[in-house]
């Protein structure tokens, strides 16, 4: 089956999700994309919220922060391009982005203070499971909003199961607005009202109890969290509603990005399904690092054959074993491993029949500017079989 490029498979989305598990090239994919539509006319963001700064490597950048850093010409030059349209490019600043979002949910200034002056806020806005996946999805719900861009591509975290990306809203949300922790913490919550006076029994027995081995600090600060985020709480759930929403229109778009590893096939599999069950489709699959085969681009793999081009080339055949021996193992072994990687491929492509697959071959080097980051285009534009 012929599929078209995968821009043009995309062209109409404004929202793309690179999804996957990590160490298979989501960054560079995530950007290759980017580079695409900026090329072709479009104003594009990238963001990452890989902490290791390989989006701002594979760019040509020292460095990138919580605020769009334009593409500079200098750079598409420097690559050979034209781009008709504009490059961005963003890393996701996880507390400054919490901090944006409680600014401006909070009903005052002074109550945005409390919380973020609160010290489980700050646990849950930094370190707390499923925050990272929660605010990135916050942060392109927002910019898809203001429609300041044509399109965002999103490098999403790494993370094994689908559902913790899909489902970081929900449990933020749940933990924001814990019932049972209220009828706990009853009296606790109304003593912060009112300056933290005793307990009142016998609710005052178990927090009493719990204090003993939680610390009676954390008591206070859980319930003068949950004070501060009072009458918060519907407009969280109803961002997050807004955010699943946006996910599953017709702007949004998830790329499945995986290596040709056993391992990695499986997880893509696996994270397939999980969108699948989520009601969320697979718009593409690409797999990179596809080892290519020797054999196919022709020319001598023979000893004999690979002793005479060395004497044709003036290029000694010596060492022990001999250069042309070592050579002839070489493209054997790059053989076997292309074969191998030619069958998960078919493999991925059975169990995911109907889905566009695109293949990017290793290259010789790490991406480190845009030209590297073309390659990986050109890969992803042309018409594959």
């Amino acid at each position: 089956m012929t599929r078209p490029p995968i821009s043009a498979l995309l062209a109409q989305r404004k929202v793309i999700c690179c999804v996957g598990s990590g160490g298979v090239g989501k960054t560079t994919t995530s950007a290759a994309l980017a580079l695409r539509f900026a090329v072709e006319g479009k104003k594009t963001l990238v963001l990452t919220i890989d902490p290791a700064r390989r989006l701002a490597n594979s760019l040509g950048l020292s460095a990138l922060g919580n605020r769009e850093t334009r593409i500079g010409d200098e750079l598409f030059r420097a690559a050979g391009l034209k781009p008709h349209g504009e490059m961005y490019a963003m890393m996701l600043d996880l507390k400054l982005t919490w901090d944006e979002l409680v600014d401006r949910q909070a009903p005052s200034p002074e109550k945005a203070r409390q919380i973020k002056e609160n010290r489980l806020y700050q646990t849950l806005s930094t370190v707390m499971a499923g925050s990272l996946e929660y605010m990135a999805m916050e942060k392109v719900y927002e910019l898809w909003r203001t429609g300041r861009f044509d399109v965002v591509v999103l490098d999403t975290p790494p993370t094994a199961n689908a559902l913790d990306f899909l489902h970081a809203a929900d449990r933020i949300v749940d933990v924001l607005d814990n019932d049972a922790l209220r009828m706990l913490l009853g009296p606790l919550l109304k003593a912060s009202r009112v300056g933290l006076r005793l307990f009142a029994l016998p609710t005052g027995i178990i927090l009493k109890t719990l204090g003993r081995f939680t610390g009676q600090d954390f008591l206070r600060d859980l319930a003068q969290f949950l004070v501060a985020f009072e009458g918060m709480y519907e407009g969280f759930k109803e961002r997050a509603g807004e955010v699943k929403h946006m996910l599953s229109s017709r702007d949004a778009a998830f790329v499945l990005v995986t290596s040709p590893n056993p391992l990695t096939i499986e997880e893509a599999l696996f994270f397939h399904r999980a969108l699948a069950s989520d009601g969320v489709q697979t718009a593409a699959v690409v797999v990179n690092r596809v080892q290519r085969d020797p054999h196919r681009f022709g020319g001598p793999d023979s000893v004999p054959a690979l002793r005479e081009a060395l004497q044709l080339a003036q290029i000694k055949d010596g060492g022990d074993p001999l250069l042309s021996q070592r050579l002839a193992r070489t493209l054997a072994e790059q053989s076997t491993l292309a074969d191998l990687d030619r069958r998960e491929v078919e493999r991925l492509e059975r169990m995911l029949s109907g889905v566009p697959l695109y293949k990017v071959p290793r290259l010789r080097k790490d991406v480190h500017d845009l030209a590297g980051l073309w390659q990986i285009d050109q890969c992803l534009s042309a018409m594959q079989e």
